[in-house]
């Protein structure tokens, strides 16, 4: 049971670093409070995106080094403290400062170490164990989300930064003092006999990038995880523009939140058994016809709130699977660096998707060739996908054990 300690401790830290994905709740308040326009909201969160992911290089680096406490502390600190000094804006560069830059860079810190823990505790149920973890991310957004748009309403958007605030610092603290690397002469269960047949590897870094399979995985990464960025950049402001109340589309939150989080855990299991690639593979291809069906203007609650959840579902797996893949192609010696410069890829989603999703509404009036867009990008995330393969000595749970490679 104690290895299950920790990942109780990375859900926990990743539930207040998942606080990110429930900005699309304070866009309208902030619009009509300031006057700005989709643009500039847009850009709060692309700043954080970019924030987190170029962080989380540096952050991966410290946690190899100095273990996951020390980052999962500054991720606590610098996002609770980030959405307390957002309740003292009053212009949107203050705002770009305290949610995109602090919040953003709070990511980066936090997000470095629950992964690499539980790889290192689950190395025979990987994609469970991290998915559990990064689970907590996507779920994060369902508890907070909801919370926020009551919040506002009750006491306004000021009031609101400040309380979650609060509550994201002890929520991040929690997982702080359970985060834990196991000890030096740690056995884990054994293995299935099919992840027997190769030896494990650790890749430094600095041969990790020279790999073509690395730089198939992060074209991958990118275009496969941009249609996500943008659906989680607009999501409310996207529902309100087809119809819904504020009401509705605040619980389109939820609702994607019970993707996101299902696709981390359910799909990082499934993963165990069907095979890395095989699952990002369907994954991609799920994105790409959720975004189609989005582009062509369905309006019935129902059906949007279903592919909203598959859209998100598509787009946890691939934080979830990505990251197990790391471990699994180079090893978990590494692993905080070598995720970190693969992450990248999802930050430069994250400024392709939001950017596209809001020049695209602010010359159309509409998201449908944005979400057009994001269905093409997937399309070549999957061919990018099937260039990629696993170095010489990666376990073969990464693929059906008839694989050749």
């Amino acid at each position: 049971m104690k290895r299950w300690l920790p990942i109780v401790g990375g859900i926990s830290l990743n539930l207040a670093l998942g606080s990110l994905y429930a900005w699309s709740v304070f866009v309208l308040p902030l619009e009509k409070e300031f006057g700005w326009n989709r643009a500039q909201t847009s850009w709060v969160y692309t700043i954080a995106i970019v924030c987190f992911a170029a962080t989380f290089i540096v952050a991966g680096k410290i946690q190899d080094a100095k273990g996951p406490r020390l980052c999962a502390f500054l991720g606590a600190l610098l996002v609770g403290g980030g959405f307390a000094l957002s309740s003292l804006t009053t212009s949107v560069t203050f705002l770009y400062i305290a949610f995109g830059v602090i919040v953003g860079v709070g990511n980066g810190f936090g997000y470095s170490a629950p992964t690499p823990v539980a790889s290192k505790w689950f190395p025979d149920r990987r994609g469970l164990a991290v998915g559990l973890m990064v689970g907590g991310y996507g779920a994060g957004s369902a508890i907070i989300g909801p919370m926020a748009n009551a919040l506002i309403a009750d006491y306004g958007w000021r009031a609101t930064f400040r309380i979650l605030g609060a509550a994201l610092f002890v929520m991040g603290m929690i997982g702080t003092v359970l985060l834990k690397n196991p000890p030096a002469d740690y056995k884990a269960p054994a293995p299935a006999a099919a992840t027997k047949k190769r030896p494990s590897v650790d890749i430094p870094t600095r041969e990790m990038i020279r790999t073509p399979t690395f730089l198939a995985l992060w074209l991958a990464y990118c275009l496969g995880t941009t249609a996500g960025q943008m659906m989680i950049s607009q999501l409310v402001p996207f529902m309100r523009s087809v119809g819904l109340t504020a009401a509705e589309a605040a619980f389109a939150i939820t609702i994607a939140a019970i993707g996101n989080a299902g696709g981390r855990i359910l799909s990082g299991a499934l993963s165990d058994s069907l095979g890395r690639l095989t699952t990002l593979k369907v994954m991609v291809v799920g994105s790409l016809l959720v975004m189609s069906a989005l582009g062509m203007g369905i309006g019935q609650i129902a059906a949007l709130y279903a592919l909203v959840a598959a859209g998100y579902w598509c787009y946890g797996t691939q934080l979830s699977v990505f990251a197990s893949t790391t471990a699994d192609f180079y090893g978990t010696r590494h692993l905080g660096m070598n995720y970190g410069a693969l992450f990248t890829a999802w930050g430069v989603a994250g400024i392709v998707g939001p950017f596209i999703a809001a020049r695209v509404y602010q010359v159309t009036g509409s998201y449908a060739y944005a979400f057009y867009g994001a269905a093409g990008l997937a399309l070549v995330a999957f061919f990018s996908l099937s260039m990629a393969r696993p170095p010489l000595g990666a376990p073969s749970t990464l693929e059906p054990a008839t694989a050749t490679r």
